[in-house]
């Protein structure tokens, strides 16, 4: 009978500590900050969506059977990049991977191809064929964004640049002409000038300062596994066909294009 108990207390204990083994190795554990990037990343009624965060939840069923969009938090550019750098097990996302931002964080990914373009109002005509002729006018950025630290990078000086907290008031910065240009991502540009119900004809692209690929940027501490997990769940997102022919990951795209 004692023997009997003592392999029951075994057998529970066994599956109680595969359990707690389980449930560290779950994506659940990890701390998500996002910033308004549409169509990437963005609230509508009340609600979190866009490519990326379609493609976080679905990477994470696949691994873990359920995530919970709740979880991630939708905070300033500038802040989300501040607690990513300084805390731990922490995702900001969709970052643009960069040779300065190498070391600064370990990648998982990619989410989607990117480029980063230089705006301006098309009837200003103006024409931009070096990186250096862009220290002649005021640039609007937003602080930590790509934009601002690709032209940091490229010798543009810091006193041409005018931050703003939110890229929706860049749109109307550049539109009232209190920037001259306006350093973003084309994509999201694009997108908000429309969601500000402002015509796309009357800005045009004068300069691209950058081609990469957005990914989700872990804290440099973060959990290894954690990490091996959620790119085990986007492989399988990207090589798993669906009803219609195409990837899961195709149909995510499209959804928002």
């Amino acid at each position: 009978m004692a023997i009997c108990r003592a392999l029951i207390l075994a057998v529970v204990a066994f599956f109680s500590c595969n359990g707690e083994l389980l449930a560290l190795n779950k994506l659940s554990q990890l701390s998500y900050y996002t910033e308004s990037y549409p169509p990437y990343n963005y609230r509508e009624s009340h609600q979190l969506k866009g490519i990326a965060v379609d493609l976080l939840a679905a990477a994470a069923r696949r691994v873990d059977g359920r995530f919970d969009i709740h979880s991630i938090q939708l905070v300033p550019w500038a802040r989300g990049y501040k607690l990513t750098r300084t805390g731990k097990n922490t995702v900001l996302f969709s970052t643009t991977r960069t040779p300065y931002r190498e070391p600064l964080f370990d990648w998982v990914g990619p989410i989607s191809a990117t480029r980063i373009v230089i705006f301006a109002r098309a009837d200003r005509v103006i024409h931009i064929t070096d990186v250096e002729q862009l220290n002649q006018y005021s640039i609007g950025v937003i602080a930590q964004d790509i934009g601002e630290q690709a032209l940091l990078a490229a010798g543009i000086a810091r006193e041409q640049l005018r931050r703003a907290h939110e890229a929706t008031s860049l749109v109307h910065m550049l539109r009232r002409e209190r920037v001259d240009l306006w350093a973003y991502e084309e994509v999201v540009g694009r997108y908000l000038m429309k969601q500000e119900g402002v015509d796309t004809d009357e800005f045009e692209v004068v300069f691209t300062l950058k081609v990469s690929e957005l990914y989700y940027a872990f804290s440099r501490d973060s959990d290894p596994e954690l990490r091996r997990r959620l790119q085990q769940g986007i492989d399988k997102v990207k090589a798993t066909i669906e009803a219609n022919g195409k990837t899961q990951y195709e149909n995510i795209l499209a959804k928002y294009r």
